[in-house]
């Protein structure tokens, strides 16, 4: 029984808009598609923007350096987004819970959907499980969906880079 629909696809979805981030309004809904959100958005002036606040907003959290920080502002974040839960089967696919009103623009969903799920992803597998990439110069975000909860790099790539560093640096002659 599935019964966390925001929990880690939204989590995922802010990770990917702000480790690459979609040059207008259509990439950003393109990118909640993939990710699996099926309603429609209504365009309004200032969407491409608004969603950009919303995910520098949700960095903030990223960024937070210890749990009460991290939940202070993440509950501001959903206090902005307040809206009643509800029941819905707007895409004929089944009933299913939302925790935002119906007809908000896209900006306001996406601070509702990334919030709850932010919120959800972290009390489910724990505090620590969202963060920076670990192999510096990279600044990526990293969602953490382990089962062992210790993933530190957003790739392969960057997990290598910094095994070799690490290697390298072990292989030094002393001086």
């Amino acid at each position: 029984m599935h019964l966390n629909p925001y929990g880690e696809y939204a989590v995922l979805l802010a990770a990917s808009l702000a480790n690459s981030w979609p040059e207008d309004r259509d990439g950003i809904v393109d990118r909640t598609r993939e990710f699996g959100m099926t309603m429609r958005f209504g365009s309004a002036p200032g969407d491409h923007d608004g969603v950009r606040q919303v995910i520098d907003d949700w960095l903030r959290v990223v960024d937070a350096s210890d749990p009460d920080e991290r939940a202070a502002l993440l509950n501001a974040e959903m206090a902005a987004a307040a809206a009643y839960p509800r029941l819905t089967d707007h895409d004929g696919e089944g009933w299913h819970l939302h925790y935002r009103d119906e007809q908000d623009a896209l900006p306001a969903v996406l601070r509702a959907v990334i919030g709850v799920g932010t919120a959800l992803h972290l009390v489910t597998r724990g505090m620590h499980r969202l963060g920076r990439c670990g192999s510096a110069p990279c600044t990526n975000v990293v969602v953490d969906v382990t089962r062992n909860g210790r993933q530190q790099y957003c790739s392969v790539r960057c997990a290598n880079r910094a095994a070799v560093r690490r290697h390298r640096g072990r292989s030094q002659p002393s001086p």
